[in-house]
């Protein structure tokens, strides 16, 4: 099914800001005018980024970080490596050249809600698999890849890039809080999840897809930026922060997108395989 415009569906290209309610937009500025294409930096993908914080405090105690038997589901990791990043970013290009590409950034803070660093995964893969069956019942069709983290201040939360349609994005934004009250089983809390367009505008990918490209190209660095230091200075990461305790997997990706679906559509050895993270 063709996707409709969100200019034709809306009547417009922003989106009602979520610090504003109903009275203001939020805008993003346009690329420099230096032949280059930039991510937004003053309104658009980086401020939202940083800008994210936990908010409230732990439901449940952190506990001693051990999951139980040593299997894959309470494997422990403190960092992401170059191969795991490199998998990303090429799941990150496959969404795109299959018509799928990210256009909003999810942020979801576990530990506030309570839910314990080892639920974080399965907490992820039903939060994705309700995003999945909505759009499904739409029509349309999801992709996404999310990395995990654990920070000092912020607690154990996730991070996501999903490719939800602009005409989608109230119908997603109405059932959120819904899934993470179904998800936890608790009320929601204010500020447990975060949800925004990458970079700052609805309908961005169809308007201005140059600048949208570069904008998620930002979005990826920033979930990347709790790479160990050698994937760092391999792959020229410009910002790495302590990644913090994760249990079970610290990254994934939509079966669409991973590397079976990758090597499937490409004539061309898939990348390596990343210890443990079979599905990208």
């Amino acid at each position: 099914m063709v996707e409709k415009r969100f200019s034709k569906s809306h009547g417009g290209t922003f989106e009602t800001s979520p610090e504003r309610g109903n009275g203001e937009v939020s805008r993003v500025r346009p690329p420099i005018e230096d032949g280059r294409k930039r991510a937004c930096s003053a309104t658009g993908t980086l401020p939202a980024l940083d800008s994210l914080t936990l908010g409230v405090p732990a439901d449940l105690p952190q506990g001693s970080g051990r999951g139980g038997a040593r299997n894959c589901a309470s494997r422990e990791s403190h960092a992401l490596t170059a191969a795991q990043i490199a998998n990303l970013r090429a799941a990150k290009r496959h969404a795109a050249q299959i018509g799928l590409p990210f256009t909003r950034m999810i942020t979801i803070h576990w530990e506030a809600a309570g839910v314990p660093l080892e639920g974080m995964v399965k907490a992820t893969g039903r939060f994705t698999d309700l995003l999945g069956k909505l759009l499904a019942r739409h029509g349309r069709r999801s992709a996404w890849l999310w990395v995990m983290e654990n920070g000092e201040k912020k607690g154990g939360h996730c991070h996501m890039l999903s490719h939800v349609p602009a005409d989608l994005v109230a119908t997603l934004t109405a059932h959120q809080r819904r899934w993470l009250h179904k998800i936890t089983g608790r009320p929601y809390r204010s500020r447990v999840i975060h949800s925004k367009p990458i970079g700052g505008r609805l309908g961005l990918e169809h308007g201005n897809p140059e600048l949208h490209a570069v904008n998620v190209t930002a979005a990826l660095s920033y979930l990347s930026k709790g790479a160990d230091r050698e994937a760092g200075s391999k792959l020229g990461l410009e910002r790495l922060e302590a990644g913090g305790l994760v249990i079970g997997k610290r990254c994934s990706a939509s079966q669409n997108i991973n590397r079976k679906a990758r090597y499937e559509a490409s004539s061309f050895v898939p990348f390596g395989r990343a210890d443990g993270d079979a599905d990208l």
